[in-house]
C-alpha cells in the first residue's frame, strides 16, 4: 500500500516483521479468511534490484549497514535483515529442522505441551513444501564446498549434504546479499506473494513505534513512514483484535519494552542466546574460485554433540579484507591469493546468555562470552584446521589477533597451548534467539506455549524471541514451524480476532 498521510487501517491481525515468522503467520492465516496487515520498517525489493554490489546490498537490506554490535567481551557483531522478507532475504538458506533433543528439552524444562517431534512433524513437512526444501543440485557445488568434504572425508569425520529452501540453485553465492534470480525460496518470493494472494496488506516503509493497549489488551500499533535518511514522515495507526510482533530476538523485546509491556517474569529482553560464529582463511596452492557455486553445500556434522557445526563460506573481497587483521603490504598479499581461498566457518552452540536492554527506545544488545563456549571456540578451530590442511591447505589464518598464521597441520595443536583471551577473538553471529521465551510457568518464561505474552491479552510474539534455548542448527525453519504451529492455534480460537 502507498500511504500519502497519516492513515488507519482496521484488521482482524496486525502483524510487525515480514520475514520467517511473520510472513509465515500472514500467509496462514490469511489464507483461512483472517483479515491481516503485516507493517516492515524496510523497503520492499525485487529479485531484479538484488546485485553482486555487496557493500550497496548491505547498505540497503541490512539494519545499521550489518554492524550492529552486542557489548561484551569480545563484542559480537550481528546483522539483520530489514527489508520485505527480513532476513530470509540475506541468509544463506539452511533450512533445518529443531533438532529432536532440543525439543524434548523444551517440553522437559519449559513445560512446553506438543513441542515433541510427533507433535511437529506436520508443521515442518507443511513449511518444507511451501518453501522447497531440497538438496543442491550437483552442478551448483563450487570448489571451496568440495574441499571442504575432502578434508572431512580424509579426517573420516561425518558431514552431509545441505538442506536449503531452493529450487534449481545456480550457486552465484549472493546469498547473503538477496538471491539475485529467484532461486533462493526466501519469505519474499514464498509467504510475503502467499498471503498477499489470500488478501492480506502490506505497509513497507513503516517503522511501529508502540503497541496501542487499552489495560492489558493489546488493540493495534502506532508508528510512522520511514521517509529519506529514516526521517519520521505520515502517522500510521492499525487498530486490530490481534497484535503480533515478528521483527526478532533483538527488536522484539524494545517494541515490548517501550509499549510498557511488563510481564510477571521480568525476563523480557533477557535469555539472548547468539550461535557464536568465528571464520577462518585457508590458501591452497590451487585456484579455489570460492564465488563459484552455492553457498555452504555441506555441513561437517562430526562435532554436533559438542554443539559445533563447520561449513564453507565466501565472502566478497572487501568484506574479507574489511574483516582481516592484516593490515598494508601484508593485506595486500593476502589478498592478492583471493581466488585460492577457503573460508570455512564454525557455528558454536553456546551456554551463556546475554540481554536487550531499550536504552531511549533503541535497542541494544549485551553478551559475555562464556569461557567455556570461548574455550570451545579453539578447539572448533584446532579441529577446522586440521580438516583445511588435511584438504591442502598451505596456510590458515584463524579469528584470533595475534596469533601467527598456521602453516602446517602440527601448528593447529599449538592453539592448546597459548593463552588466547576473549578480547582476541573475533565474534560474529545471525542467529539471535532467546529474548521472549516461550513457557507454560507465567514467573519463568515471556510467553506461554503458543507465543502469547503472560499476562496480557491479544498480544502475541513469533520470532526466534521465543526459543527457550539455542538450538545449536540455523533457526528459519523452526520459526516457520512454530509460526505455523501458532496460525494453527489462533485458527482453532478464530472467533475472538474476527
Amino acid at each position: 500500500a502507498t500511504i500519502h498521510g497519516d492513515t488507519v487501517y482496521d484488521a482482524d491481525v496486525v502483524i510487525v516483521g515480514s520475514g520467517a515468522g511473520g510472513a509465515t503467520l500472514a500467509a496462514e492465516l490469511a489464507e483461512c479468511g483472517l483479515d491481516v496487515v503485516m507493517i516492515e520498517e524496510g523497503r520492499y525489493y525485487t529479485t531484479r534490484d538484488f546485485t553482486a554490489d555487496a557493500s550497496g546490498m548491505i547498505r540497503q537490506l541490512y539494519r545499521d549497514g550489518g554492524a550492529s554490535m552486542a557489548i561484551g567481551d569480545p563484542p559480537v557483531l550481528f546483522q539483520e535483515g530489514r527489508t520485505v522478507g527480513g532476513s530470509t532475504v540475506v541468509n544463506g538458506g539452511m533450512s533445518w529442522r529443531t533438532p529432536e533433543r532440543i525439543l524434548e528439552r523444551w517440553r522437559r524444562e519449559a513445560g512446553i505441551a506438543n513441542i515433541e517431534m510427533r507433535d511437529m512433524e506436520a508443521y515442518f513437512a507443511r513449511v518444507e513444501k511451501r518453501i522447497n526444501v531440497r538438496h543442491q543440485d550437483p552442478e551448483s557445488i563450487g570448489h571451496d564446498n568440495a574441499l571442504l568434504k575432502q578434508g572431512a572425508d580424509a579426517k573420516g569425520w561425518r558431514v552431509i549434504p545441505n538442506l536449503r529452501n531452493q529450487v534449481h540453485c545456480p550457486g552465484s553465492n549472493n546469498c547473503a546479499f538477496g538471491c539475485p534470480t529467484g532461486a533462493k525460496q526466501s519469505a519474499l518470493v514464498s509467504y510475503v506473494p502467499r498471503a498477499l494472494h489470500f488478501g492480506a496488506r502490506l505497509l513497507s516503509d513503516v517503522k511501529v513505534d508502540k503497541i496501542l493497549m487499552h489495560g492489558k489488551r493489546a488493540i493495534g500499533v502506532s508508528g510512522h513512514v520511514v521517509g529519506e535518511d529514516d526521517r519520521k514522515s505520515h502517522r500510521v495507526v492499525v487498530r486490530a483484535k490481534l497484535v503480533v510482533s515478528a521483527c526478532g530476538a533483538i527488536q522484539t523485546p524494545a517494541l515490548l519494552a517501550r509499549s510498557g509491556i511488563r510481564t510477571p517474569s521480568g525476563r523480557l529482553g533477557k535469555n539472548l542466546s547468539l550461535h557464536p560464529n568465528v571464520k577462518l582463511v585457508a590458501t591452497f596452492d590451487e585456484p579455489v574460485r570460492g564465488w563459484e557455486g552455492v553457498h555452504q553445500a555441506y555441513q561437517v556434522r562430526e562435532f554436533e554433540g559438542e554443539g559445533l557445526l563447520f561449513a564453507a563460506v565466501n565472502i566478497p573481497p572487501g568484506v574479507l579484507a574489511m574483516t582481516t587483521n592484516g593490515r598494508g603490504a601484508e593485506l595486500g598479499r593476502l589478498m592478492a591469493d583471493y581466488d585460492k581461498m577457503v573460508v570455512a566457518g564454525m557455528l558454536c552452540e553456546d551456554t551463556a546468555t546475554g540481554r536487550v536492554r531499550s536504552i531511549n527506545g533503541r535497542p541494544q544488545a549485551f553478551y559475555q562470552l562464556a569461557q567455556f563456549d570461548a574455550e570451545k571456540l579453539i578447539r572448533g578451530v584446532a579441529l577446522l584446521s586440521e580438516l583445511l590442511f588435511a584438504a591442502g591447505a598451505r596456510s590458515i589464518i584463524t579469528p584470533f589477533a595475534h596469533v601467527p598464521a598456521l602453516e602446517r597441520h602440527d601448528d593447529t595443536r599449538t592453539l592448546y597451548d597459548r593463552t588466547i583471551k576473549r578480547s582476541q577473538m573475533e565474534v560474529v553471529t545471525v542467529h539471535m534467539m532467546g529474548t521472549a521465551a516461550m513457557g507454560r510457568d507465567r514467573t519463568r518464561a515471556v510467553t506461554d506455549d503458543h507465543g502469547f505474552v503472560h499476562d496480557a491479552d491479544r498480544l502475541m510474539v513469533c520470532d526466534a524471541s521465543l526459543f527457550p534455548t539455542p538450538i545449536g542448527v540455523n533457526p528459519m525453519e523452526t520459526i516457520m514451524a512454530l509460526a505455523t504451529r501458532a496460525a494453527a492455534h489462533v485458527l482453532d480460537n478464530v472467533s475472538r480476532y474476527q
